[in-house]
Order: C-alpha cells, then structure tokens, then sequence
C-alpha cells in the first residue's frame, strides 16, 4: 500500500460518523457510541466515539454489547484499523470475530467507461418512476442472495431464488429511500437483462464530497460476467459526475478486491467489521 495522507482517514472517520446522524440516536459508551436507527430501516453499528481522549476499551466493547441485546439490535461494530489500531485485539479479546477488509479509495484517473465492463447495461433508480418500490425491493433481494454465497465463484442461486427472496417495504422505508435518492444521499443501481430481471446491484452513500460505495452484489448464477465491476463503475461514474471528490469501499475478501482493481481503486488501509464469533461465517 502506498503511504497515505493522515486528512484521508480524517475524512473517512468523519463520514463514518456522519452517515448515520440523521437517522438514529448516538448513544456515547466510554470510547465508542452506538448509533440507533429511529424508524425502519437497517439497524447500524457501534463505533470509536469522535473526540475520545482514550482508546476504547474491553468495558465499553461490553456496555454496548449489553445495550446493544437490550435493544435487540445486532452486535455489531465498525471502525478502521489505521485509526484505531489498539481495536482489534481488544474486540477479539472480548469475543468478537473480526473481519479485515480492504479499504480502497478510488483514483478518479483511473475510473473505466463503465459500458465496457460488461455487455449487461446498468441503471440507476428514480425515485419518480413508477417501479421505484419494486425496483428497491429488487435491489435488496439480490444483494439477500449474493450476500448468502460470498465470494466470487459461480453457483446455482438465481432469478428464482431472488424472486424468493423480495421482501414487501414498509411505506416509512421506501420514503426515506425515495427522499435521499432524490437528494443525491444514496444511488441505487441494478444490472438487468431483458427476461431474467436484475442480476446485480449495488448502492452509494454520500456525505457532501465524501461517499462510499456498498452492497455490490451479484446472484452467483450470473457472477464471472463483469457485472459487479460494471455497477460499480456506474455508480462511481454517476458520483464523479455530482462533484464527489473522494469514493471508497470495502471489500469483503483478496477475490473481491481484484474486481474493484478493474475500477480503479486501489488499497489505503483496513476496515474492520466485527460481530460476535458464533454469528460469523
């Protein structure tokens, strides 16, 4: 990895923090605070508190684990470990699996016409269509099925298993969807072919001139086609194109992140996403 700028992690710790903000409560354990959805929608994470004179430790790992049962959220905690190195033992001290993921920022120079990475054509979700609902609901069923086989390879689960997988939304969570599409907060895009309906999708995230993309999946029955890299070009293309200067992603294993290498990202650190051992893998 190339030496990087200390402002970098600054930005992405700021975005880190602020994504959830305007959607969930922050409660403050020690040196962590644990963000709490208000209303539907994905439950969040714990994380290192802005502003904490100390390292969080096992205790606050603990307090918010319990909190965390108590509310009935998952236990779940995120940071990235070249801001916070001393965390990684701490939470494998405290029972937690954690996962190392690539951290990777894009160089904008390198970024590919996203057409030619694939001949499957992608695009991006409106809020004003009239198939914005089912095209959310799309979205998320594939990412359901992608997301059940990690990796790379090929495998049997496809248009059907997606199909089974479509889970109707709450009127709440489509208008938030719908409010910060609108308001360029949140992309939404989905690779489709004529016939067998969405094969990949994938979702961006922005703060100001700060965004990160997620959720790029693929169902195993189309993987190997560019599908994923071609999404998230798209998705990085469409954010270039609305002045956001800085786009990273993790990824969640070596294979994954040869597919965002094709994009033009390139490694800058580690993101660390721990959950307790038994609920991991």
């Amino acid at each position: 990895m190339d030496s990087v700028p200390a402002a970098l992690f600054d930005r992405l710790e700021s975005f880190y923090d602020a994504v959830p903000r305007d959607a969930a409560r922050a409660e403050e354990h020690g040196g962590l605070v644990l963000f709490v959805r208000e209303g539907p929608g994905w439950p969040f994470y714990a994380r290192p508190r802005p502003g904490a004179t100390e390292p969080a430790s096992l205790a606050d790992i603990t307090s918010v684990r319990q909190r965390q049962r108590a509310l009935g959220l998952p236990e779940a905690f995120e940071w990235v470990h070249e801001q916070h190195p001393d965390l990684l033992a701490v939470a494998r001290s405290a029972g937690l699996d954690v996962l190392e993921a690539p951290l990777m920022v894009l160089d904008p120079a390198a970024l590919p016409d996203p057409g030619t990475l694939s001949d499957v054509p992608v695009r991006l979700l409106t809020p004003t269509a009239p198939d914005f609902a089912a095209d959310v609901a799309t979205r998320r069923a594939v990412a359901a099925v992608g997301f059940a086989a990690t990796g790379t390879a090929p495998g049997p689960a496809g248009p059907a298993e997606r199909e089974a997988a479509r889970i109707e939304l709450e009127v709440a969570a489509l208008d938030e969807e719908a409010v910060r599409v609108a308001d360029g907060r949140r992309l939404s895009a989905l690779a489709e072919v004529p016939g067998q309906g969405a094969l990949a999708s994938g979702i961006a995230m922005r703060v100001g001139d700060v965004a990160e993309i997620a959720g790029v999946a693929t169902l195993p029955s189309a993987r190997r086609r560019g599908l994923g890299a071609a999404v998230t070009a798209t998705l990085a293309d469409a954010l270039r194109a609305a002045g956001t200067e800085l786009i990273f992603l993790s990824a969640g294993a070596p294979e994954v992140a040869r597919i965002y290498l094709r994009v033009g990202f390139r490694r800058i650190g580690t993101a660390c996403l721990a959950e307790p051992a038994a609920l991991v893998g």
